[in-house]
């Protein structure tokens, strides 16, 4: 199964989405990160964060989904609320649609750090728990509604 994580500019919350995601959901879920206008860089901080929890942030970069033309993910999660207001293209087909609206970290003014940790904990609880509950005989239409669940 294929889940596409998309953020607008693909810099920080889709970028630490795919990254948590990519190691708690292998091998049986691929995970890629996308940005309608990606920023063209990941956040600093998102790296510094990721690697101080000990996720691998290489390869980590900020991408188009334009470029996913040949990628079909089955479920695509909207991390922002811009991207979830957004048309997906039309190469992404049939793909399953879930919104996960997390705030920003990388706006935060008064405490960057705990603001970050806390959007990692929050992914890491999420894709924990779709790990325990994953079979492979689930189709993409019900681990999207696991997802949604996950968000209320």
């Amino acid at each position: 199964m294929k889940l596409l994580i998309v953020c607008t500019h693909n810099r920080c919350r889709s970028i630490l989405g795919e990254a948590i995601a990519s190691e708690i959901l292998a091998p049986n879920i691929d995970v890629q990160s996308a940005g309608s206008e990606p920023e063209g860089k990941v956040h600093p901080l998102s790296l510094k964060y990721l690697a101080q929890r000990g996720y691998s942030i290489t390869g980590l970069k900020s991408k188009s989904w334009d470029v996913m033309e040949n990628w079909k993910p089955d479920i695509i999660i909207t991390v922002c609320d811009n991207a979830a207001n957004e048309a997906c293209p039309i190469i992404f087909g049939p793909a399953e649609k879930v919104h996960w609206g997390l705030v920003d970290p990388s706006k935060s003014i008064s405490d960057s750090e705990f603001a970050f940790m806390q959007t990692i904990d929050l992914l890491e609880n999420r894709f924990r728990r779709v790990k325990e509950a994953f079979s492979p005989e689930l189709s993409a239409q019900e681990l999207a509604s696991m997802l949604r669940e996950l968000h209320q």
